[in-house]
């Protein structure tokens, strides 16, 4: 069993190749629906949750109780399908959020940019009969490198493009969707991405504390707190300067915690002025 995520720059063939390796793997394919499957699961709005799956909150936004939450969601609802293994997961912060998971294998697929430009121009073109300029499509395609950079940088603190935050990265300017597929699976092959029980607890335990911050971020008594949530085999720690016997409460009544251990934050006294 494997999990794969792909992150691809727009008009490398990223989203091609992720298609062609889930049906050589007989796997599922995670892309755009698992937008609308998280928000049943969450009773969220699917409009927010794609609006922040594509760009990151406006200044305003980022203090917003709901931004969060959603924002939560939208983690969750990856984790939720990497926990149910043998998976193709397209984009959506896969690359960091199942970052040193053994048997998952993170690609990141690119191509030059004039390559991509002309790539996504003749893909209007034979898809909805659009005639574009190059420059048009050119500020297009940077805009939407630009976007996921902003992100990713305001989620996580990384450079998207990052090389050390893949497995493997294809540049597709020579290599044909076969090829990179078959350069997928060869890698999937080694023994080093093969699952172990170790392995597959890490991602139920990720999973689980990703479900716990969700919980936590809806619920009116925990909500505005930061609360730090580390699950270790169902056992969850949290750990906050505040509100931690409703935190207590609240991971407890999310199914799979096992246990429940609190660990209060000392905040340091602010230091008298001295004129």
């Amino acid at each position: 069993m494997a999990i794969v995520t792909i992150s691809h720059e727009m008009g490398s063939g990223g989203s091609k190749i992720g298609m062609a390796l889930a049906e050589r793997l007989e796997c599922r394919y995670v892309d755009q629906d698992m937008i609308a499957q998280a928000a049943q699961r969450y009773g969220c709005l699917a409009e927010r949750l794609t609006q922040l799956d594509e760009t990151k909150p406006s200044l305003l936004e980022r203090f917003d109780a709901e931004t969060r939450h959603y924002i939560m969601v939208l983690q969750s609802a990856v984790l939720d399908v990497a926990e149910a293994d043998n998976v193709v997961i397209m984009g959506r912060a896969g690359q960091v959020l199942l970052r040193g998971i053994a048997h998952a294998l993170r690609v990141f697929v690119r191509a030059p940019l004039e390559l991509r430009v002309r790539r996504v121009m003749e893909d209007l073109a034979s898809r909805a009969g659009e005639t574009v300029d190059f420059r048009t499509t050119a500020d297009t395609v940077r805009r939407c490198d630009q976007q996921k950079v902003g992100r990713m940088r305001y989620l996580f603190d990384v450079d998207w493009r990052d090389p050390a935050l893949y497995d493997l990265v294809l540049n597709t300017e020579k290599l044909t969707v076969p090829a990179a597929v078959e350069l997928i699976l060869s890698v999937l092959r080694r023994s080093e991405l093969a699952a172990t029980e170790a392995s597959r607890q890490a991602v139920r335990d990720r999973a689980l504390a990703a479900r716990v911050r969700c919980a936590l971020a809806a619920h009116a008594e925990t909500r505005q707190y930061r609360i730090n949530v580390e699950v270790d085999q169902g056992v969850v720690r949290l750990e906050s300067a505040a509100a931690l016997e409703a935190a207590a409460r609240v991971a407890r009544s999310v199914p799979g915690v096992t246990d429940v251990q609190e660990q209060p934050l000392e905040v340091p006294p602010i230091p008298p002025f001295v004129a």
